[in-house]
């Protein structure tokens, strides 16, 4: 607690500085977003055991079914091992996993009086919601050194090029940003715990399996494919397998994926501040 408001109040020491800038009020706003994004940064620090137990699932679906699948050869993959295919899929999975259940530390905030105490400051309610966002991003990457770790185990044909590597952070933090941004969405609406955490459990799975993510859009019926098209997973994970993945080639533009991605959280963060002040009620 002390130590948030110390973060706080730096950020509110900065505004004088800043003012002598130009374009001030944009620097003023990445500076709040920083300082909102390093205070939720802290507690994973604390807690490095979450890290743990996050690559646990993503363990067993690479163990266990990308295995089994490889050997049915059912999913047609482009001339792609299953394995190679999956791959990507399973880092946006464990992504997702991280930020839409991210919106929970909201709630606690709210019981403990943090939210309050950022609501009556000066910072905007929409880059409250952004450093939220970034920091769930953060949190991703740590995902996605462990399917590294256990992708080159298993033989997948990772491309180590540097920029194709900064694309994959890239995607892994605008990923999770849309996400956790829908997640505080969720969580300024419904206000209890219980309710997110069944909402959380009936969205995960749905967009997964409404994604790219195990299997090629083409063998989905078509209203399936109208629904995946819609959803911000499908272009992560098509983003993902062309960056992170030998011989492996987007199939709507790596272009296309990181536009829909940005718009897809610039909106959720917009949305996310307007309705950010309702969990404290």
């Amino acid at each position: 607690m002390r130590r948030q408001e110390q973060e706080e109040s730096r950020a509110g020491l900065a505004e004088p500085t800043l003012s002598r800038w130009p374009n001030a009020e944009l620097v003023r706003f990445a500076a709040k977003t920083f300082v909102i994004a390093r205070m939720e940064m802290l507690r994973l620090r604390h807690d490095p055991t979450e890290l743990i137990s996050r690559a646990v699932q993503p363990a067993l679906w690479l163990l266990i079914f990308g295995e089994v699948f490889s050997r049915v050869r059912a999913i047609p993959t482009g001339g792609l091992r299953y394995l190679d295919f999956m791959s990507p899929g399973i880092l946006a999975q464990s992504v997702l996993f991280i930020a839409i259940f991210y919106g929970i530390a909201v709630i606690w905030e709210r019981d403990l009086g943090i939210v309050h105490k950022l609501l009556v400051s000066p910072t905007p309610r929409t880059s409250l919601v952004l450093g939220k966002a970034l920091s769930a991003g953060i949190r991703g990457l740590s995902q996605a050194v462990i399917i590294y770790v256990l992708a080159l185990l298993l033989g997948v044909k990772l491309n180590w090029n540097p920029l194709a590597l900064l694309g994959v952070a890239a995607a892994v933090i605008l990923g999770a940003s849309v996400f956790s941004a829908f997640s505080l969405i969720i969580a300024s609406l419904v206000k209890t715990r219980e309710r997110f955490m069944g909402i959380g459990q009936v969205l995960t799975m749905p967009l997964f399996f409404a994604s790219n993510a195990i299997y090629p859009v083409l063998l989905m019926p078509g209203w399936l494919k109208v629904v995946s098209h819609c959803n911000p997973l499908t272009y992560e994970v098509d983003a993902l397998r062309s960056l992170m993945v030998i011989s492996s080639s987007s199939v709507y533009g790596l272009g296309l994926d990181f536009l829909i991605l940005v718009a897809a959280t610039a909106v959720l963060v917009m949305i996310g501040g307007w309705v950010y002040p309702n969990v404290a009620r």
